[in-house]
């Protein structure tokens, strides 16, 4: 990150800067002009798949090597690297565009000449912004406080209140700001995006002022303000931005799947090379026999099929094209189409909360007062109750005794609305033409105009933490006045996991709140004190002089104000209910039984993490859960994860602060544990940390993990994950357009991987043992040949028979297997269990790979050895019988290999045996027309056809007839 430190920076005059700041430009390209092809060759060729192709094509140049013509070499490779070379430009372009469009972005600036107009890349530090859209990390200054929504930096898309510096109020224009002579003293950039510590200085006052800067006085970029303009001074740019700092580089992402096929090249490689050693022992190594082992090494090097990267990648092409036209899944877009087959082996799914599995639209469903209990079809008594409290003090004196009680509940449900009136920030804003003004505009606009702006859902209802009221002066909300005791009111709300410790006792608030809790309600406990005017004082005049601190101001203020919360008295409960998106607990239930572990990542609060994943089915009804409680030490870190131990089948949950103390001392204890989980909620998680536990798990497990999320603090772990998934919705499309895929709703994840993750692994499987058994073959036949005629470097066929082979002849069969399907796609969603066999890796393993070896040199033996004896008496009768009895052995074996019949199958099949009949006019120099067009040929031909291949059939007849794939029954 560089060397970071704290600043002094003087209102609207950046050249009195003391230390260099970083430009304010975003860059997201991976590479420039000048390290764009270096990088992408680099790319390439640091694979041994690539490379060895490279040496090969390089080794024709040496006359003494060369076998045939350069373009049987070069041209295979050039197309796949021009292809390459292609896709990457093109990507560069794109995001170059992106950025070029955000740094060009145009603000208006305070400067001595008035209001000018500035591009995003030329903001600097100590600039005086006036900001209605946010780029570079400001400090709120002037005119106002104002809402912003901070969706994209740490998932959460409520509104959060933003306060001015007191003093910058009293000025009459903004303008005066310039006037002034006044700095903000700032910490060093750090990726912390929940604290800021500063202090704002006025010197010129009378006397000079010196205030407190927190988190409430600051706008970071990447937030969004709600309505209306603020001036702002400019903190940090570029580099030093906290969005940046939590977002990591984008990597290369190579998939398993590829990383699988190019160990089994080297294999090749070691197969082809041991190969050539042996055809030079049994010529005693005559002559220049290191010449020999070259030429061998260049004979046989159709072991390592260069057909195969090329193949595979234009079956990701069609595998991407097949997500995106999939009717169910409307408005999937594939960023990524070179790792498409890695959504069939996901083993860790970790999920964001806020906009992904959630729809961050609360519904308030229950006021609970302990003795009653209030839902939505009951909120008219609650009115009633209100209203009588109000008038009871005219009726007092007419009221009878019988109503005594009722007076009592009144009273109480009174109290209650009258805290949660009052105990928030929420903001009446008026929309009208798509045009959001202020609540001071109120009397212009209906009702059914007006929207509520607050620091959370829930909120709306009952938004702040706690508030002071002095009943003899008039509140906004609830008027009340006691103008005869000037009684000061402490009121506060918090979490029941907090507040079980603040308030008096009780012998139902646990209880209810569990209750609660199990219907899937986010749970709120609010409560009052009264204080003296002397309490007051004494505990204001404390609580600025810990605000005012620099250093530990965190830790001074909690002080003071816990001072205070203690002994308050319980006034009731609410319950609010988040709305999950469409379809989230079967999509949920159906990864979950597809052996894929889900962990839910989320920068919202402990108890709105647990509740939601309750309420999602991520942990289900009968799960214990296990809440780490907080550390700070390694010793309580040491002694939770003992009583985590001793737990089983159990789900975690954890913060953000507790999981840095535990990964710092016990990382692989912790993620033993966490690991055996069935599902682990982190929550209070930081960008960073998300794209943290991404990696651990790939360390530690060497599974495989898909991130989603929908916001831009997603972005680092969708980016970090090996299958990364956006989700489009209210937060944006930052994490859609960094995403490896891009959906629009989080039910889609299901058929994504049960269908198509299954679908593209499967037949990426067969497709590369296809082309691997299509060069083994034709490879077995050059050796057998060798071997015949006394070990002679001498090739059975030329390079235009050899590419015809690859390419023409046999090309279409063997790649329609990209559209062969082993079950339904109904049959995948029905049956998610299916998945777990995918994830040991079975359809491409050694086992497999071993079994089409022996296939291959089998059927490449039989061809050889049968046209040899075979033959007549011409030698170019061995070319004609063996080259056709290959090409009819190869559609032959597609035929038996495909499970599920496409027309386009059928279609490729008879193309590619009428392009080899027809062109076997243009192939007189190397087979004899007369004699292709004999009985005696054509019997040859069929004999060693199926000599090659039903042995084949009968074995794959017997092991289905008694060893059945676990899906023949549901497929029946």
């Amino acid at each position: 990150m560089g060397d970071f430190r704290p600043r002094t920076v003087w209102l609207g005059h950046p050249e009195k800067r003391e230390q260099r700041y970083p430009r304010n430009v975003i860059n997201n390209q991976k590479y420039n002009f000048f390290t764009f092809l270096p990088g992408v060759l680099f790319n390439q060729f640091k694979y041994f798949f690539n490379l060895y192709f490279l040496l090969l094509a390089c080794s024709q140049f040496v006359e003494e090597l060369r076998l045939g013509a350069l373009y049987t070499y070069w041209v295979p490779l050039g197309l796949v690297l021009i292809i390459t070379i292609m896709r990457e430009a093109i990507e560069e372009i794109r995001c170059y565009l992106r950025d070029k469009e955000v740094n060009s972005q145009i603000y208006s600036k305070l400067s001595t000449r008035g209001t000018v107009k500035v591009k995003s890349s030329g903001i600097q530090v100590g600039d005086l912004i006036i900001v209605e859209k946010v780029l570079a990390a400001l400090v709120l200054s002037f005119p106002g406080s104002c809402f912003l929504r901070t969706d994209q930096l740490d998932g959460e898309t409520d509104w959060k209140l933003r306060l001015p510096v007191a003093c910058t109020q009293r000025l009459p224009t903004a303008g005066d700001l310039l006037q002034i002579r006044s700095y903000v003293y700032a910490e060093e950039p750090n990726i912390d995006i929940h604290n800021f510590i500063g202090t704002f200085t006025r010197e010129d006052g009378d006397p000079p002022v010196n205030e407190s800067l927190s988190i409430e006085n600051t706008l970071w970029a990447s937030t969004v303000i709600a309505s209306g303009t603020v001036v702002g001074v400019v903190i940090y740019t570029g580099k030093e931005l906290r969005s940046v700092m939590n977002t990591s580089n984008p990597r290369h992402k190579v998939g398993l799947f590829d990383l699988e096929v190019n160990c089994l090249t080297k294999i090749l490689f070691g197969a082809l090379v041991v190969v050539s050693l042996v055809m030079v022992a049994l010529q005693h190594f005559a002559g220049r026999w290191y010449l020999q082992i070259f030429r061998f090494l260049l004979l046989f090097s159709h072991i390592v099929p260069i057909s195969l990267r090329v193949n595979l990648d234009m079956g990701k092409m069609v595998f991407s094209w097949m997500i995106k036209k999939d009717s169910k899944i409307p408005g999937t877009v594939v960023r990524a189409s070179t790792i498409p087959e890695q959504l069939g082996r996901i083993s860790y799914l970790l999920t964001d909360k806020t906009g992904t599995l959630t729809q961050n639209e609360m519904v308030f469903r229950r006021l609970h007062l302990g003795t009653v209990a209030y839902g939505m079809d009951s909120m008219d008594e609650v009115q009633s109750h209100v209203f009588s409290a109000y008038t009871q003090v005219k009726t007092s004196s007419r009221a009878p005794a019988a109503t005594k009680v009722r007076k009592t509940i009144s009273s109480r449900v009174h109290e209650a609305v009258k805290a949660i009136a009052l105990v928030h920030n929420v903001t009446p804003v008026y929309e009208s033409n798509g045009v959001t003004d202020q609540a001071e505009a109120e009397q212009h606009y209906e009702d059914t105009c007006r929207v509520y702006q607050a620091s959370s859902p829930d909120e709306v209802f009952s938004p702040r933490k706690c508030c002071f009221l002095k009943t003899y002066k008039a509140s906004r909300a609830v008027h009340y006045q006691d103008e005869s005791t000037g009684e000061i009111t402490f009121y506060m709300k918090g979490a029941d996991v907090v507040m079980s410790g603040i308030v008096q006792y009780n012998d139902w608030l646990e209880e209810e709140c569990g209750n609660m809790a199990r219907e899937g309600l986010r749970v709120l406990v609010v409560s009052k004190k009264s204080l003296t005017e002397e309490q007051y004082q004494d505990f204001e005049a404390r609580y600025v002089q810990a605000k005012l601190s620099v250093h530990d101001r965190s830790l001074k203020v909690a002080t003071v104000i816990e001072s205070l919360e203690m002994e308050m008295e319980l006034l009731c409960l609410t319950g609010v209910e988040d709305q999950l998106q469409t379809d989230v607990r079967p999509t949920l239930e159906i990864l979950r039984n597809a052996g894929i572990k889900v962990w839910m990542l989320t920068g919202d609060k402990l108890e709105t993490a647990t509740c939601t994943a309750k309420n999602a089915h991520l942990i289900t009804r009968n799960q214990d859960i296990h809440i780490f409680r907080p550390v700070t030490t390694r010793g309580e870190a040491h002694l939770e994860l003992n009583a985590f131990r001793r737990k089983h089948d159990c789900a975690l949950v954890i913060s953000g602060d507790s999981l840095e103390v535990c990964l710092k001392y016990y990382e692989y204890e912790f993620m033993e544990l966490a690991c055996q989980c069935p599902a682990v909620v982190c929550c209070r998680c930081t960008p960073t940390q998300k794209a943290q536990i991404v990696r651990l798990l790939q360390e530690r497990t060497g599974k495989l993990t898909c991130a989603v999320g929908d916001g831009g603090n997603d972005v680092s772990m969708i980016q970090e994950a090996d299958c990364g998934v956006g989700v489009e919705g209210k937060e944006g499309k930052q994490a859609s357009l960094a995403a490896d895929f891009s959906v629009t709703q989080f039910k889609h994840l299901g058929r994504l991987l049960m269908v198509h993750g299954r679908n593209s692994y499967k037949r990426s499987a067969a497709l590369s043992q296809f082309v691997i058994h299509r060069s083994l073959c034709i490879s077995t036949m050059q050796a057998v040949f060798s071997s015949v005629f006394y070990f002679a470097s001498v090739p059975l066929y030329q390079g235009f028979l050899i590419i015809g082979y690859s390419t023409i002849y046999t090309m279409f069969p063997v790649f329609s297997l990209v559209l062969d399907k082993d079950v339904k796609s109904e049959v995948a969603m029905l049956y998610p269990e299916l998945y777990k066999d995918l994830l040991k890796g079975r359809p491409l393993s050694f086992k497999t790979f071993l079994i089409w070896v022996l296939i291959s040199i089998y059927q490449g033996s039989i061809i050889m050895y049968g046209a040899l004896l075979l033959f007549e008496s011409e030698f170019v009768h061995i070319v004609a019988i063996s080259f056709t009895s290959l090409i009819l052995t190869e559609l032959l074996m597609v035929a038996l290999t495909i499970q599920t019949w496409h027309w386009l199958m059928i279609v490729a099949e008879l193309l590619s045996l009428a392009s080899y009949v027809a062109s076997l006019v243009f192939l007189h120099e190397f087979i004899d027309i007369y004699f292709i067009t004999t009985v005696s040929f054509l019997w040859k031909v069929t004999v060693i056809t199926l000599v090659s291949c039903l042995p084949l059939y009968i074995l794959k007849y017997l092991r289905r007839r008694f060893s059945p794939p676990n899906y023949s029954k549901l497929t029946s």
